[in-house]
C-alpha cells in the first residue's frame, strides 16, 4: 500500500490517480496522518504543497522515522522536504516555474534512469536546491538543460527518491513510465 500525506496542494488527487495505477493508494491531509496507515504502508509519498518545508515540522519527524525502512518518495515540496531532512538549504529562485514545460537530463550513472536521456517535464516551484549539497547515499541525477537546477535526487540504497517536477503533470511526458520505474526500484 502506498500512503501519501497531502501537504493542501490541488495536485494532490492527480497524484493519488497517478499512483493508484500501480498500487492500492490511500491519501490523507498533513493535518490528519494516521499511524496504522504510516505503519502499514510500504511506500510513503510527500505530496507537492504550499510553502516550504520548514513549515511541515510533522512530515520532517515521518521522514527521518521512515528512512532506511519504508520507499520515501517526494514530490516538489516533497522533493524540497526530503533534501531539508538531509541538511540541504532549499532556497527562492530568481525564476518561478508555475506551469513551464522544461527539458531535463539524466546526468548521474547511479540512477535508475539511463544515462543522458532527457525527459519533458512539467514544473511548478518557485523554490530549488542551494548547491552543493551532499548527503550520504544521494545522488542528484536529472537537471534542468536550461538552467542546470536540480530536477531529481535517488538515494537507491535507502530507497528515497525525490522530483522537483510534477510526474502527475499533464506537462509531463511519461511521467507513469517515471513512476512505474521507481516503485519497482
Amino acid at each position: 500500500m502506498i500512503y501519501i500525506i497531502d501537504h493542501k496542494d490541488s495536485f494532490t488527487f492527480n497524484v493519488v490517480h497517478q499512483f493508484s495505477l500501480f498500487d492500492k493508494v490511500e491519501c490523507d491531509d498533513y493535518s490528519e496522518i494516521r499511524e496504522d496507515k504510516l505503519n502499514k504502508a510500504s511506500t510513503i509519498i510527500f505530496s507537492p504543497g504550499p510553502g516550504s518545508p520548514k513549515d511541515y515540522k510533522t512530515t520532517s519527524k515521518i521522514y527521518k522515522r521512515f528512512k532506511n525502512k519504508k520507499k520515501i518518495i517526494g514530490i516538489c515540496l516533497g522533493f524540497q522536504q526530503i533534501l531539508h531532512c538531509e541538511g540541504g538549504k532549499i532556497i527562492e529562485q530568481n525564476k518561478i516555474y508555475h506551469g513551464y514545460q522544461s527539458k531535463i537530463k539524466v546526468v548521474s550513472r547511479n540512477s535508475l534512469f539511463m544515462k543522458n536521456t532527457n525527459f519533458v517535464v512539467g514544473r511548478y516551484h518557485s523554490l530549488k536546491l542551494k548547491e552543493p549539497f551532499n548527503a550520504k547515499n544521494f545522488d542528484i541525477t536529472m537537471r534542468c538543460v536550461n538552467s542546470n537546477v536540480a530536477m531529481a535526487i535517488e538515494n537507491n540504497k535507502e530507497k528515497i527518491y525525490g522530483f522537483q517536477f510534477h510526474p502527475e503533470s499533464f506537462l509531463t511526458i511519461n511521467g507513469n513510465l517515471l513512476i512505474k520505474k521507481i516503485l519497482s526500484a
